[in-house]
């Protein structure tokens, strides 16, 4: 139900944060510019209004933005029961919102601006241009010196909303607000809550990682982390736990989470993906199964990093080295997840990260392609982990890096593809003249067009091919450089008679190219090399979703392409989803005994073959042998 009636509010309101929006805001409000608040739900919009409103000792006429707001509902009307017994009259005339506003000096505040009709919002064309309105049979009114609107809108929300016209774009001024930095948030949490600590840091680091998961189109407010810590609190007492140090605690924890966040995440469009799994990830990064729970405040990015500040930190170095435990498990439900890397971390890591990043922010080109020359799965790796620096800029280096070489990488000994030839019609113009079909298309009423034109060519078989990335279990550094350039070199294969698509798995799946559609394999490669492995492996499960791809494709053979060690730890035995695929290769990354024996077993029973991937340079001739 729209709100006609304006409610007013006076008096102090805390505002955390936000500095340079509030000089902003006041000094538009000083020099009588009307404005518009932009941002995400819960960044401060309504409390900073309010603040700078009672510091100034105006008041705030309040009303609330939907289809429902109707320009009579906004700008007043006469009283059908006062007009019959007096006329239409002055006194028989109720402001609405917009006239309260206007006559009384006050604040207008609008809302969800971009929820309001269209009809609604061209009222305020001449009421901010010139100050005045006229209402029918009323007559005109002049707003009040001190009069100003404030809309609000978050552009981020698609539904139920509108675009706002120029025309009232344009009398306006904006300013974007995002979310405060983590000591703020927490400081919000705390001062609503007056929660312990350690309840608050966990509850912001949890709703700050929602907001970065590569499956979330929009991450939580401050207000997930409020309710969180609430539910939490409530949820430990009534179960008797002391603390997070309690066993039970991070199950309890679980629930709250579940409860308060997953309606307020937005998973991406096309992800096929619960918000209640996203925060399952979520928290096993924050805390693992078998870790103590975080700390109470969190760490600060190692000196030099060139962190992103205002952005959720990542765990700390000390829970995610190469081969922890925690790292294993930050997504048990999807194909991957991103975590920067420290240089510290780095430096422990691989031996020349020095030599290629001598200072921050510096990527030596010349010195990388010296170890890509000398080792190149060393530089395939230390590429990989560079795309993840807490170093913006190298970061930045680093991936560009990364798409030119993986791809180049990927050309590597592709041929083009070869099967059984045949005659067949083609529209093109090329090879022979077949003359019945022509005279079959052509009306001899009207001069023969080059489109009226049929010929015969040879072609080959048609094959529709899916490439299925294993991004659970040991997937870290050269494993990650090795599905990126079986991406760049699937793709790269693509012609008229080989159509390709592309995903990843790990629990569940994630389709990074569908069949039918073109992606540029640089953007292929900037995708995977984010990615880092972890969680469980559910072998049929990507199949299924590999026969998805193939099924709907115009093609002789349809044929599966899985990038995996191939052994499954959970859903059910891969052999159970082999049909509708007519053949299944298998590419093993640094295999084992152990899974290289599986993996020749799963593509004998797909009618395919295996191909053990050592190094960075089998994997162009084993993908030719594999696609040829």
């Amino acid at each position: 139900m729209t709100q006609a009636s304006p409610t007013t509010e006076t008096g102090p309101h805390p505002v955390i944060g936000l500095r340079r929006e509030r000089e902003v805001l006041t000094v538009a409000l000083r020099t009588n510019r009307h404005v518009v608040l932009e941002g995400p739900p819960g960044t401060g919009k309504s409390t900073l209004l309010r603040a700078i409103a009672a510091d100034v000792g105006q008041e705030v006429v309040f009303v609330e933005g939907n289809a429902e707001l109707t320009p009579a509902r906004l700008i007043g009307q006469y009283d059908p029961a006062a007009v019959l017994a007096g006329g239409y009259v002055p006194e028989s005339f109720t402001d609405g919102p917009l006239l309260t506003a206007m006559r009384g000096s006050g604040l207008l505040y609008l809302e969800e601006l971009n929820r309001i009709p269209e009809e609604t919002l061209n009222v305020l064309i001449t009421v901010l241009t010139e100050g005045e309105i006229t209402v029918p049979r009323l007559g005109h009114v002049r707003a009040a010196a001190g009069f100003r609107l404030i809309a609000a809108m978050n552009p981020f929300d698609a539904i139920g909303t509108a675009r706002v016209g120029q025309a009232i774009a344009d009398r306006m001024c904006r300013v974007v607000l995002g979310y405060q930095d983590a000591a703020g948030e927490r400081s919000i949490t705390s001062a609503v809550t007056a929660a312990p600590a350690d309840l608050t840091a966990l509850a912001v680091r949890l709703v700050r990682a929602t907001r970065e998961h590569r499956h979330v189109r929009m991450g939580s407010s401050v207000r997930g982390a409020i309710d969180l810590v609430l539910l939490l609190g409530g949820l430990l007492e009534m179960r008797g736990l002391p603390g997070l140090g309690a066993d039970g605690a991070r199950e309890t924890t679980r629930d709250a989470a579940h409860a308060a966040l997953s309606g307020r995440i937005r998973i991406a469009d096309g992800v096929e993906r619960t918000p209640e799994s996203v925060i399952d990830d979520l928290l096993a990064e924050v805390w693992p199964e078998d870790g103590p729970p975080p700390a109470a405040e969190e760490p600060p990015p190692p000196p030099g990093d060139g962190g992103d500040p205002g952005k959720a930190e990542g765990p700390p170095a000390s829970q995610a080295g190469p081969e922890s435990a925690s790292s294993l498990r930050r997504d048990r439900r999807a194909g991957g997840a991103r975590r920067q890397t420290g240089r510290r971390e780095m430096a422990a890591r691989h031996e020349s990260f020095d030599e290629v990043s001598p200072e921050v922010g510096e990527f030596d080109e010349d010195a990388f392609a010296a170890l890509m020359a000398t080792d190149a799965d060393a530089a395939a790796a230390l590429l990989t982990d560079l795309a993840l620096a807490t170093d913006r800029e190298l970061r930045a280096a680093a991936q560009r890096v990364a798409a030119r070489v993986f791809v180049q990488v990927g050309r590597v000994g592709r041929t083009r593809t070869r099967g059984t030839r045949r005659l067949v019609a083609d529209r093109r113009g090329d090879g022979d003249l077949d003359l019945d079909r022509t005279l079959d298309r052509w009306d001899p009423g009207r001069a023969l067009a080059p489109e009226d034109l049929v010929t015969r060519t040879w072609t080959g078989a048609r094959r529709a091919v899916c490439l299925a990335v294993d991004t659970s279990g040991s997937m870290t550094g050269l494993g990650v450089a090795i599905a990126a350039v079986a991406a760049a070199g699937v793709v790269l294969t693509a012609d008229e008679r080989l159509q390709t698509s592309v995903l990843t798995f790990g629990r569940e799946v994630d389709v990074v190219q569908r069949h039918g559609q073109r992606r540029a394999p640089e953007d292929l490669v900037q995708h995977l090399i984010t990615l880092r492995g972890h969680g469980m492996t559910d072998l049929a499960a990507a199949l299924r979703a590999v026969r998805g791809q193939l099924l709907p494709a115009v093609a002789d053979e349809r044929v599966a392409v899985l990038l995996s060690d191939c052994l499954h730890t959970t859903g059910d035995p891969p052999e159970t989803a082999l049909g509708g695929i007519d053949r299944l290769h298998v590419l093993c990354p640094l295999p084992t005994p152990e899974a290289e024996v599986a993996a020749r077993d799963l593509a004998a029973r797909g009618g395919g073959t295996a191909e053990m991937v050592r190094s960075i340079r089998d994997l162009g001739p084993a993908l030719t042998r594999l696609l040829d």
